[in-house]
């Protein structure tokens, strides 16, 4: 800078009283302020919002897992019932117990099972594991491994067999 450049910024700087700095000053300060506060209340918004979807997901990743052993449950009961006509094993009956609670759990969290058989297969819900002759096309005619749902959130799809 040359001494000319320099006197032309002392002349004017006096211009600015004492009191202008210090309220521009004031001014710039309070604005950082504010954006720091508006940056803040974003932040705790953004916090609890994700708080609130690892939540879900920690729920939903729990379900997923316990899912398969539901299933197997209730295939460890199939065709006891029409084999016992009439006797009641307290093992089958204790295993039914468990199989009640653990729908009522799975229902308490929203979780449905996918209807199959004879309904019309829609590829959201259903995975096609074969065809077979019978019925009306595109029917389910039986279920091979139960789908499951949350919300409209497919956990795990219904395996079906469907009519030609």
């Amino acid at each position: 800078m040359t001494d000319e450049n320099i006197d032309k910024i002392d002349e004017v700087e006096p211009a600015l009283s004492p009191l202008a700095k210090c309220e521009a000053e004031a001014a710039e300060c309070k604005a950082g302020w504010q954006r720091a506060v508006a940056d803040y209340k974003n932040l705790q918004r953004e916090v609890l919002s994700r708080q609130g979807e690892w939540a879900q997901l920690s729920e939903r990743k729990i379900l997923e897992e316990f899912i398969p052993v539901y299933d197997h449950l209730k295939l460890s009961l199939q065709g006891t019932s029409s084999k016992d006509q009439g006797k009641s094993d307290p093992w089958i009956e204790g295993v039914k117990y468990v199989l009640k609670q653990f729908a009522d759990i799975l229902k308490s969290h929203g979780v449905e099972e996918i209807k199959t058989a004879g309904e019309t297969f829609d590829p959201r819900f259903h995975e096609s594991a074969g065809e077979e002759e019978g019925g009306e096309a595109g029917k389910i005619l039986r279920e091979v491994s139960g789908g499951y749902k949350m919300g409209e959130r497919v956990i795990k799809p219904a395996r079906v067999i469907i009519s030609k």
